[in-house]
């Protein structure tokens, strides 16, 4: 039974920087339904928080980098960011088809792994999808298969947040506790420079992508970007009412051309450079997966100054630039009110590994506990 369409961060947030995840000009500002004045995170936001909030059982979210694992954290509850290529993205409304990725978000990976069992597969509208996918994820549901795993842990991506710290340092007592082995604090290499070619080349691929959705969208529609501009600019009260659209201003000044050559170069070095990164780490130190942590506590929402990345913590990137595979589980609470999760990640097509190891956690903390709807924090 479908229920409805869930609200998300206008233009996945890929329209103005600043601005304010869980705000479109059709749905109005999604809150967190922990505490209502703060920010849920996007892009999938609404996905997440009508999951949160028991609004649904399951909902899809959709994936360029951080919009499944984010505000799945944000909102307490579990989402799969699933390998590229694996979820049919037919459509789907792109930002870059060289990561974008549908997935599910919901209050268990119980749930997680059967909706990823029936929308995973192949599909011809989606020449991207990967016929070596179709496998039945309930059955990597074992709750003692953190025994004899080795797992490596990701501390830089938490920064100096020490909210974050403290729920990945619990995340790794629990880990120990269930017979892991813990290969703490590596270093992912080279995953400053493959994200300085990733924006560079998601304006392109964007203006290419979304240029030709729009084409071949029926129905009354801008044709492309620059009509998208443009109907914005004749909507300002509504569209630009918070903020612009600066990114969509430097995606259409962008050739939009995935055939040239400096195009070509980007991608290249944030995809290979990626991989690299996690192939690498896990070959060198025999991992099954790495640990890292998902979010930051989820700041207050302003639709002034949008989104407050003061001292945000995300570890979305590697997995995002790479089409490799992500889930995120409750991993703790800041201020004991603000949801905190952990991510694990791997190779290509590590799905059953990750569930296994996702589900292990959940059974052995039963951290989750469903929202309270405050309006602010005392």
């Amino acid at each position: 039974m479908i229920l409805g369409k869930a609200n998300l961060s206008e233009w996945a947030n890929f329209r103005s920087s600043p601005s304010s995840s869980g705000w479109s000009a059709v749905g109005g500002q999604t809150n967190n339904p922990y505490v209502l004045d703060r920010n849920p995170c996007g892009s999938s936001s609404g996905s997440a928080v009508a999951v949160a909030a028991s609004l649904a059982a399951v909902t899809i979210g959709t994936e360029t980098d951080g919009s499944i694992v984010c505000p799945a954290g944000t909102n307490g509850v579990v989402g799969i960011k699933p390998t590229l290529g694996l979820v049919s993205r037919a459509g789907v409304v792109p930002l870059s088809l060289a990561q974008d990725t549908a997935g599910p978000i919901t209050r268990n990976v119980t749930d997680a792994a059967a909706v990823l069992s029936v929308i995973q597969g192949v599909d011809p509208r989606d020449p991207a999808t990967v016929p070596d996918g179709n496998r039945d994820y309930l059955r990597a549901l074992n709750p003692n298969a953190l025994a004899g795993k080795r797992i490596g842990v990701w501390r830089s991506a938490a920064g100096d947040n020490q909210e974050a710290l403290d729920t990945l340092d619990a995340a790794v007592a629990t880990l120990r506790a269930r017979g892991a082995t813990v290969v703490d604090d590596l270093e992912l290499t080279g995953m400053d420079q493959a994200g300085e070619a990733e924006f560079s080349a998601l304006l392109i691929e964007f203006k290419h992508d979304v240029n030709a959705y729009l084409a071949g969208t029926p129905g009354r529609h801008p044709g492309n970007l620059s009509g998208l501009i443009e109907f914005n600019r004749r909507h300002t009260s509504t569209e630009l009412r918070y903020f612009g659209q600066e990114l969509f201003e430097q995606a259409q000044a962008t050739t939009g051309d995935l055939n040239d050559p400096a195009y070509r170069a980007l991608r290249e070095t944030a995809t290979s450079l990626s991989r690299e990164a996690i192939d690498s780490v896990m070959a060198a130190n025999r991992l099954d997966a790495v640990l890292a942590p998902t979010n930051n506590a989820a700041w207050l929402t302003n639709l002034t100054k949008g989104d407050d990345l003061t001292d945000f913590v995300a570890s979305s990137s590697p997995s995002a630039m790479s089409g490799y595979p992500a889930i995120t589980v409750p991993g703790g609470y800041a201020r004991n009110v603000l949801p905190l999760g952990v991510t694990f990640f791997g190779g290509r097509l590590s799905e059953p590994t990750l569930i296994a190891l996702g589900y292990a956690f959940e059974q052995a903390g039963h951290v989750r506990k469903p929202p309270t709807y405050l309006r602010t924090l005392p």
